[in-house]
């Protein structure tokens, strides 16, 4: 017998992490961008959900526009050294 819970929202949240995670090996705009968050003292987790958020951002691009995925125009923008970091 197995008994089955709900978690709702956290299971979504536990495969976005995940995403996110094996991401930062996957793809230097993704390491770039996780790194320019914890260089921002981002903890950990905090810094991976961001990048999610950002993975899930790119996708819905790819999705509206119906284009595939581009990882220089994915991350164009983060590839660009900031202008206050001097």
């Amino acid at each position: 017998m197995s008994i089955e819970t709900d978690r709702g929202p956290w299971d979504r949240l536990d495969a976005l992490q995940t995403q996110a995670f094996s991401a930062l090996n996957a793809s230097s705009g993704a390491r770039r961008y996780y790194d320019k968050q914890r260089a921002r003292d981002v903890d950990y987790n905090p810094a991976l959900r961001q990048l999610g958020n950002r993975l899930v951002g790119i996708l819905h691009g790819c999705l509206k526009t119906r284009t595939l995925y581009d990882e220089a125009t994915a991350w164009s923008h983060h590839a660009q050294p900031s202008p206050h970091a001097a």
